[in-house]
């Protein structure tokens, strides 16, 4: 799959989650990719990152990071 649809359905889960009333938004699009997202996808999502996050929200980002255990 492209960097760019990666970016782009993780951008989608995050603009969902921002809407809602949770006070953790990154916290539920982390638990989304680990539910739903497969092991290759989250590979390449790991991949995106450290190749400079470009194109992704920051609530992606940061939802991002934690699945991947790349912040606390």
């Amino acid at each position: 799959m492209s960097h760019e649809k990666l970016v782009r359905m993780a951008n989608q889960i995050a603009t969902f989650f921002e809407s809602q009333p949770d006070a953790d938004k990154a916290g539920r699009v982390a638990e989304h990719l680990k539910e739903f997202w497969e092991p290759r996808m989250l590979e390449q999502l790991a991949d995106h990152l450290s190749s400079g996050e470009d194109g992704l929200s920051p609530l992606a980002t940061e939802g991002s990071k934690r699945v991947l255990g790349l912040t606390a």
